[in-house]
């Protein structure tokens, strides 16, 4: 999978603060948005089947967006009550048409300069005759527990690459208390974990020894990697995240 820039150069993107935001309501430093509505010139605009519009405004001056298949971010400024966004990236995983196409309609959005507004936990976004009304995570989508949860694989991260590659939702794990269980994709897996904080460490897993073959025997090799003693977990709604020391890993979700 490689990865493409819109308006820009790569994914390594340089700070920037995002400015005074009094007059647009509030601060969006750290806070992650969900899509309510879309309307486009007062009719509502339909998402593509199962996804959900996503806004996070990094501390550091960044905005990290997505429409339900493509990560896309870039640095944003929230002066006078638009947001500016240069040098947004997209990754570049295969799409169905739909999924492709709101991709796009959101990245232009998005380097559109629109304007926003804070009221309470509601973010209106507006350009033109489009408006984009969204809700603060936290209260539309609480994080989902870590403990008896079934998190099933969705991404690969390797480096600054991020792959998703078709049967990658036959892998799961469910971690409950000590015990974690799951599968490869190919192979059953069970064993023990400690929590420490934010952390997990992982004992040696057991798995079964079925022959795994071309993109399964890939998905199995990077989920094991990725439970291999300490590693680092977030949650975010029903995201996990499990990184290893040297950045690589994999994501998760439930649901």
């Amino acid at each position: 999978m490689r990865m493409i820039a819109v308006a820009g150069a790569g994914l390594l993107l340089t700070l920037a603060g995002c400015g005074d935001e009094s007059s647009a309501g509030g601060s969006l430093d750290g806070r992650s948005y969900l899509s309510v509505t879309v309307t486009e010139d007062g009719k509502a605009r339909q998402l593509a089947p199962n996804t959900r519009i996503r806004l996070q405004f990094m501390d550091y001056g960044r905005l990290m967006a997505d429409a339900g298949c493509n990560s896309m971010g870039g640095k944003v400024s929230t002066d006078g009550g638009k947001l500016s966004v240069q040098d947004l990236a997209i990754t570049d995983m295969g799409c169905d048409a739909p999924r492709h196409a709101q991709d796009d309609w959101l990245a232009k959005l998005l380097q559109d300069d629109p304007a926003w507004k804070l009221e309470a936990d509601k973010l209106s976004v507006t350009k033109g005759g489009t408006e984009l009304v969204l809700q603060d995570r936290e209260t539309a989508e609480p994080d989902k527990p870590l403990d008896g949860t079934r998190w099933t694989l969705e991404t690969v991260i390797a480096g600054e690459m991020a792959s998703h590659t078709v049967g990658s939702e036959r892998a799961h794990l469910t971690i409950s208390g000590e015990r974690v269980t799951g599968s490869t994709g190919c192979n059953d897996l069970q064993g023990i974990v400690a929590r420490t904080g934010n952390k997990l460490t992982f004992g040696e897993l057991s798995v079964t020894l079925k022959a795994c073959t071309g993109n399964v025997d890939a998905l199995e090799k990077a989920m094991l990697a990725a439970l291999k003693g300490e590693v680092t977990y977030s949650i975010e709604a029903n995201r996990l995240e499990l990184r290893t020391p040297d950045g690589n890993g994999i994501d998760l979700t439930s649901g």
